[in-house]
């Protein structure tokens, strides 16, 4: 544990870590401390590292995003991990609670769109192509608690393709209007899968459920 960020492994190449939720993975407009800044910080006091720090952020999590993240060590893990994401070997998976009761299982592909002035994301034919896969765990109270793993990682695309499926997601501030305020996002990083980029040592980082609401009622 350094400054309240959960380490779960580290060696020369790589280090993975809990994102706590609510913030930045890199600094933003807010200038609020950032995961990167804190996680560099670490490894210059751990090591008494002199000058700059090199930590490569090889994927991202939206700010009100919690869960498991891989950062490189060494810009050649870096290159070699971006690679696995760019050829679809690097396993993304998330828990999420959305709206009303999901199918059991499915695909959803659409095409989305930034607006970067906005900071929305929408569904437009002019946009990226944008696939997730997803299968629905358990439902109560009108709530479905879903797995889903991303086949492409866009911008808020759980959260747009779901909400554009119907299923909104619980504390969506952004594209569920029935949100109510003071409400977290119901999105969690659950799981990532790997191969070492060094090594090639397949490499399985797993958390569970948060015991924060929504997610506590299915822990019941």
């Amino acid at each position: 544990m350094y400054n309240n960020i959960n380490i779960l492994y580290e060696d020369n190449h790589l280090l993975v870590v809990e994102k706590p939720i609510n913030i930045p993975v890199q600094e933003d407009s807010s200038k609020d401390e950032d995961l990167l800044t804190i996680l560099k910080k670490y490894i210059k006091e751990k090591y008494n590292k002199p000058g700059n720090v090199y930590l490569g952020l090889v994927h991202r999590l939206d700010r009100p995003v919690g869960g498991v993240m891989v950062f490189a060590k060494t810009s050649k893990c870096s290159s070699r991990l971006s690679e696995q994401i760019r050829t679809n070997r690097f396993v993304k998976i998330y828990n999420a609670v959305c709206l009303n009761k999901i199918n059991d299982f499915g695909r959803l592909e659409d095409y989305l769109l930034k607006d970067t002035k906005k900071n929305i994301v929408k569904v437009d034919k002019s946009g990226k192509k944008s696939i997730l896969y997803y299968k629905r765990l358990d439902y109560k109270d009108n709530l479905s608690l879903v797995e889903i793993r991303l086949e492409t990682g866009r911008s808020h695309q759980i959260r747009v393709q779901l909400s554009n499926n119907n299923n909104p997601l619980y504390g969506d501030q952004k594209y569920n209007k029935n949100s109510k305020v003071g409400q977290q996002l119901a999105l969690f990083a659950k799981k990532l899968e790997f191969s070492h980029p060094i090594s090639n040592e397949h490499m399985i980082f797993e958390l569970p459920l948060p015991d924060r609401k929504p997610f506590d009622i299915f822990k019941r």
